[in-house]
């Protein structure tokens, strides 16, 4: 089933989520992407282009709501989506944001070969390091991260990488106890048909 960029303007639209006509051409152009390079290298689970659409995309610019309660400044920032896979969540947060300095930390080969290409065919301005998280030596106003492991694993990695914010997406099934233990806080997503939380703790910064 093909979706054009007319589709998906109704299907960001059922979200709450409204799409400038140069927005939707480039979610059309990534979904055709992923599809296409999926065939070969297995990118992401999923193939019915709807499907995709609203688990991977419309998923990931939830951020955005968690962004705008609690006030996040998100303009002209560096944001690192660490194991940023096919590209969820920085490129559709990069497209439908705009005024974001993205970094895709990715160590798998096909992935990072992937997110170049996505890169030119979008005409997006990010940036990709193909690489371990663990040994990467930068630090980044904001931290993202989707399905990227255990919580108890990942998030020394993802503090060590963050100055402000720490944003970790999950199921809506997780350890509330565990949650606090590490001091994050629980955003729930409150939209039909996606089940998922999103983690977020504010890292202070050191005194001068």
């Amino acid at each position: 089933m093909f979706l054009s960029p007319s589709d998906l303007k109704g299907v960001f639209r059922e979200y709450g989520f409204s799409l400038s006509d140069q927005q939707a051409e480039k979610f059309s152009l990534y979904l055709q992407e992923i599809l296409r390079w999926n065939r070969v290298h297995n990118l992401v689970g999923d193939d019915d282009p709807e499907t995709l659409v609203r688990r991977h995309f419309v998923d990931s610019l939830t951020l955005t709501l968690c962004f705008k309660e609690l006030n996040v400044d998100w303009r002209n920032r560096t944001v690192a989506d660490v194991g940023s896979g096919a590209g969820f969540p920085g490129v559709p947060l990069k497209i439908y944001l705009g005024d974001v300095r993205l970094t895709l930390i990715e160590s798998v080969a096909k992935k990072c070969s992937f997110l170049e290409f996505l890169k030119v065919k979008l005409g997006e301005d990010y940036e990709v390091l193909c690489d371990r998280a663990e040994r990467v030596r930068r630090t980044f106003h904001i931290v993202v991260a989707r399905a990227l492991g255990d919580l108890e694993d990942i998030t020394p990695l993802l503090e060590r990488l963050s100055e402000r914010y720490i944003f970790v997406m999950k199921g809506r099934r997780i350890d509330e106890a565990l949650v606090r233990k590490l001091g994050y806080r629980v955003y729930r997503v409150n939209l039909t048909g996606i089940d998922s939380s999103i983690l977020y703790r504010e890292v202070i910064p050191p005194s001068r």
